[in-house]
């Protein structure tokens, strides 16, 4: 299942024009904040997927019937842009675990890569829903090996992928490898470049996020 937020009219769509907005994103802390204001929203509408069971709440003057979420959340975050996003959910979601993971595109002398991963951390996931965070789904091919790491800390009751912005070939990518996982992002561009860039996209969102880093 694919959910695309922008379909849908809301405050969200404020959050996604600032995040791509070149001047607005010069801006660190904003571009940082508008990620997790977005996270926020994602997390919210997520929610209604889940789990929720009646526990009767004692108040000062009586007792209430009240739904509560009795699903275990494990949130995932490929380092570093997915950290921004990951506060928001965390934001929601506060009793959640949490996993992170590193990769990277790893270039060979013709220009082409492969996605290395040098470092997970991440809890026991069997029975539990994971949700897998990274802003910019672009070849998808980071997701798809991310899941496969992950997958060896046990199997997850339900599996959502949660991007800002993807390209239709990185969304079909992921559909197809992950057939079972409910795919978010916030909305699809059309076009990735001989350099898997997303267009428009908005950048690169760790850089946007942190800084620039240093190339090898």
């Amino acid at each position: 299942m694919i959910t695309i937020i922008q379909e849908t009219p809301s405050v969200a769509g404020n959050y996604l024009a600032d995040l791509r907005d070149i001047n607005i994103q010069q801006n660190k802390v904003l571009f940082r904040r508008n990620l997790q204001r977005l996270g926020v929203f994602m997390a919210h509408e997520l929610s209604k997927h889940l789990s929720f069971e009646v526990k009767d709440i004692h108040t000062p003057l009586g007792i209430a019937a009240c739904k509560k979420l009795n699903t275990s959340i494990v949130l995932g975050t490929i380092l570093r842009a997915g950290l921004p996003m990951h506060q928001g959910f965390l934001d929601v979601f506060d009793d959640a675990e949490n996993a992170f993971l590193t990769a990277y595109r790893k270039h060979d002398k013709t220009g082409k890569f492969e996605i290395e991963m040098e470092y997970v951390s991440c809890p026991d996931l069997k029975d539990k829903c994971l949700i897998l965070i990274d802003p910019m789904l672009a070849t998808g091919a980071s997701i798809v090996k991310a899941v496969d790491h992950l997958l060896s800390y046990g199997i997850p009751s339900s599996i959502h992928i949660v991007s800002a912005i993807a390209s239709k070939v990185g969304l079909d990518l992921v559909h197809n490898k992950l057939p079972n996982a409910h795919i978010w992002v916030g909305d699809v561009d059309k076009e990735l470049t001989a350099k898997s860039y997303i267009v428009p996209g908005l950048g690169d969102a760790g850089d946007l996020s942190y800084g620039e880093k240093c190339q090898d």
